[in-house]
């Protein structure tokens, strides 16, 4: 990047942080997107004249709410609510509902943010947004979780619809919390209308949207590799995580011929060296999903290495997925990555790379990294087909679904090959996944004039 276009990239963060004091989830989710924007535009003065990017910085709008509930001992709860519109340009708002302590404003906005770009490139009709509330349903009953969700769309079903907003899960929000939503939602419009994804398949619910996310990932490096003619058949594959993300990415990695060796929870992470089965990762499912335990149990039941507290990065393999969450690839870890000689990682969590182990990566040029907004979106690539299919009234098999969803990750490889190729031939994927998302979003905000 040329000195001019340093200060400008400095300058355009000071505004973002004077208007965004106190986020730092959002400023670092739009400094990784201005990184490669700044220069794109640098000889497109339209871009500039009409101020897209500060645009599409500034939500269309930001709904906070108070959500109260009362537990099972009669208590009354109060938690806060938060839907985060950022951009329709393209479409309704699309993008899930988190339940988690750790939900602010902030990590709204940056996963808002984030949502655009990622849902700019699956090539559906679909705008960005994110919401969530600082609600923490582990530990609660499923009548404390049901009184909640119905309490929180009391408010929410005021702000979206079909042709809105659609929300989906999250953190926190799988098809329970999904259900009981769905069923508010339904019970104060009148209304049988798909304006929630991830649903049932009994209610209008698409066949693998529980896989796709982590699915997506797995297609992300397997296009990669394909593209430098290599395979994950044979790759020693280290995944964080243990919950959808992780263990679907696991399960197609496996599928794949990849030899999966870890997963994780905030524990700690299981090291097993001769690599997972299917069995073994059925048993995680039921672990996570159903008893709702910590992953050190898996270490027990099957005599593998537990590490309390620690990430998987320093595990020897060839192919990295941090499937968590966010800022979980530090610069340590990073360096321990690259002194291993990963050949490639592929993010299945939402931005789980600091900007200076990016940095770092980024210096390795043999190194294959593809951002979250690439590596997995087909989670809400399988939400719009969802849309289309409430729309249709129709269900579609798993097996064409997830020809659909090979076709949109393929397509988002390519737009990043497209965009992301350097003189030398080399793919920075994550200049690529930038240019290509902004590049559809602002072609539409220019269309539509100054508004």
């Amino acid at each position: 990047m040329a000195d001019n276009q340093e200060d400008e990239l400095e300058r355009f963060m000071e505004g973002v942080k004077r208007r965004n004091p106190g986020e730092p989830e959002f400023h670092q989710a739009v400094h990784e997107v201005a990184m490669d924007i700044v220069p794109y535009i640098a000889d497109k003065p339209i871009y500039k004249e009409l101020m897209i990017l500060e645009r599409m910085t500034e939500p269309d709008r930001i709904i906070s709410f108070r959500v109260t509930w009362e537990d099972d001992q009669g208590n009354i709860r109060v938690n806060r609510g938060y839907r985060v519109q950022q951009n329709n340009s393209i479409g309704p708002y699309k993008g899930g509902i988190r339940f988690h302590p750790s939900v602010t404003q902030s990590v709204l906005k940056f996963l808002a943010f984030e949502q655009t770009f990622k849902n700019s490139l699956t090539g559906l009709p679909m705008g960005g947004g994110k919401g969530g509330s600082d609600f923490n349903p582990k530990g609660k009953s499923d009548r404390e979780v049901m009184r909640f969700c119905q309490a929180f769309m009391t408010e929410l079903h005021r702000h979206i619809g079909p042709d809105t907003d659609v929300p989906a899960g999250d953190i926190g929000v799988g098809a329970r919390e999904v259900g009981y939503m769905f069923g508010q939602y339904k019970r104060l419009v009148n209304r049988f209308e798909g304006v929630l994804t991830g649903k049932g398949l009994e209610f209008g619910g698409s066949r693998i949207r529980t896989e796709a996310t982590g699915y997506g990932t797995v297609y992300m490096m397997e296009d990669m590799l394909t593209h430098h003619k290599e395979s994950i058949d044979g790759k020693i594959c280290v995944v964080s995580g243990s919950g959808n993300v992780a263990t679907y990415c696991a399960k197609k990695l496996m599928e794949l011929g990849g030899k999966v060796v870890t997963l994780s929870d905030s524990s700690g992470f299981v090291y097993d060296k001769d690599g997972l089965t299917l069995e073994k990762l059925e048993w995680v499912m039921d672990l996570k999903e159903k008893r709702r335990g910590r992953i050190e149990e898996f270490a027990r039941e099957f005599g593998t290495e537990f590490h309390e507290g620690e990430r998987p990065w320093g595990v020897p393999c060839n192919l990295a997925f941090p499937c968590a969450t966010q800022n979980e690839i530090e610069l340590a870890d990073a360096e321990k990555l690259v002194a291993n000689n990963v050949r490639g990682i592929a993010e299945g969590a939402n931005m789980p790379t600091t900007p200076e182990a990016i940095k770092l990566i980024q210096k390795k040029r043999d190194l294959l990294h593809a951002p979250s907004k690439a590596a997995n979106a087909g989670g809400v690539g399988v939400s719009g087909l969802e849309m289309s299919q409430n729309s249709l009234r129709l269900q579609w098999s798993a097996g064409e679904v997830d020809v659909r969803l090979r076709e949109i990750i393929k397509g988002i490889h390519d737009q990043c090959v497209e965009f992301g190729r350097q003189s030398d031939g080399h793919i920075d994927y994550f200049k690529g996944a930038n240019v290509a998302g902004f590049n559809k979003v602002a072609k539409a905000m220019i269309a539509y004039g100054v508004m």
